[in-house]
Parts: C-alpha cells; sequence; structure tokens
C-alpha cells in the first residue's frame, strides 16, 4: 500500500513559480556567460552605434555641401556658357559691321580723285556667280555735289549670257515684273544696293552692264566681265 500525500493548490503554486523562476535566472547566467565569452558587451554596442550614426549623420551633411556646391558649379557653367555664345554672336556681327565698313571707306577713298560734278555715277560694280543660275550683283551710286537735290530713278542690269551655243541679251527687271519695287533708287548723296539675279537654267553670264535711269533716261552705267 503506497501513501500519498496530497499537497494544497496554494502550495503547489508557489512550488511552481519557485521552480520557473530558478529556470529563468538559470538561463539568464547561461546568456550573460555566453555574451561574455564572445566579447559581447551591451555599453560598446550602444555606443559604437552612436558613434556610427554621428558619422552617417556628418557624411550626409558633407554630401549635402558638395551636392549644393556642385549645383551652383553647374548653373554658373551654363550661364557662362550662354554669355559665352552671345558674345561669339557679338563679335560675329561686330566684324561683319566691320568689313561692310571697311568696303564703305574703299569705295570712298577710291572716289577721293575723281569729281563727280553734279551728276550720279555708279562706283565700283562687282558680280558673281553664287549658284549655277543665281548671279549676286554689288554696287555704290553716288550724286555729286555740296546741297544736291534728292534722287530718285531706278536701277536696270543688263546681262550678256550664252545659252544653248547661242548669246542672248536678259534685262533686269523684267517687264510687268513684281519686283520692279528692288530696284527703285531715292538717295541724296549715295546708295548701297546688292541683290540677286537669277538666269534660266544653263545660261552662263558673261557680262553684267548696271544703269541708273532717271524718268526713263540713262543717267550713269558701268559694266563688268564675270
Amino acid at each position: 500500500m503506497t501513501i500519498k500525500t496530497h499537497l494544497p493548490w496554494p502550495v503547489k503554486a508557489a512550488l511552481i513559480g519557485v521552480m520557473l523562476g530558478l529556470g529563468g535566472a538559470v538561463a539568464m547566467w547561461a546568456y550573460d556567460l555566453g555574451r561574455s565569452f564572445t566579447g559581447f558587451k551591451p555599453g560598446a554596442t550602444t555606443q559604437q552605434l552612436a558613434t556610427f550614426k554621428e558619422r552617417i549623420d556628418k557624411l550626409g551633411a558633407e554630401r549635402d555641401r558638395f551636392s549644393s556646391t556642385v549645383n551652383a558649379a553647374e548653373s554658373q557653367l551654363n550661364i557662362e556658357r550662354s554669355a559665352q555664345k552671345q558674345l561669339a554672336a557679338q563679335v560675329q556681327a561686330l566684324e561683319a559691321e566691320n568689313i561692310r565698313l571697311k568696303e564703305d571707306l574703299a569705295f570712298f577713298e577710291s572716289l577721293l580723285p575723281v569729281n563727280t560734278g553734279q551728276g550720279v555715277a555708279i562706283r565700283r560694280l562687282k558680280a558673281e556667280m553664287i549658284a549655277p543660275n543665281q548671279l549676286r550683283y554689288r554696287l555704290l551710286v553716288m550724286q555729286g555735289g555740296k546741297g544736291g537735290r534728292n534722287f530718285a530713278g531706278d536701277l536696270q542690269f543688263t546681262v550678256t549670257v550664252a545659252q544653248g551655243g547661242k548669246s542672248a541679251m536678259m534685262i533686269f527687271p523684267q517687264r510687268n515684273s513684281s519686283e520692279t519695287g528692288k530696284y527703285k533708287l531715292e538717295f541724296k548723296y549715295y546708295q548701297r544696293i546688292e541683290g540677286i539675279l537669277t538666269l534660266p537654267e544653263g545660261a552662263v553670264a558673261k557680262t553684267i552692264q548696271a544703269r541708273v535711269l532717271e524718268k526713263g533716261q540713262i543717267r550713269a552705267q558701268q559694266s563688268a566681265n564675270l
């Protein structure tokens, strides 16, 4: 016969709590012992995390600062490039104007020894082919004398061409042409004229003659070979 002693329920609960407490204490002791063996220190880890966070913050601040510097440099570079393009365009325009003024000076210097009196004269007629059927012309028309009246007239060109083995003469502007306004002259001292004459396909220009007309009468003329 076996005699079993029944413990009261509160005692059993107390014993179970003591056993669980001892088990937890043993587990914590084993955990701390394992960390001590591996060299793990909670205080050091927290300090390292704080150090790493501080370095990351510093690196982020430096990155933002460098990014701002790069953006400012790119903006300045774009401004300088735009200014450089504008300056290049201005220089090109000034060079073209300088060439134009030099040509004007050459025209006037060539006129110094010549006395045109009170008449109208054509100076330095120049012509060149810029395409197979396009003839470019340039000339200066002047009126001599001091305090002369305003001159009003027309400009006319006669071009001698060779086409199909034959020679022919073409007059510009042609009758009933819509471009007669381009050949009008109106000036007091001088007027620069330049433009392009369109020739028929296959025509080869040989000579060109410019005429200044006033009320249908020829006042001045000059020829040039091509």
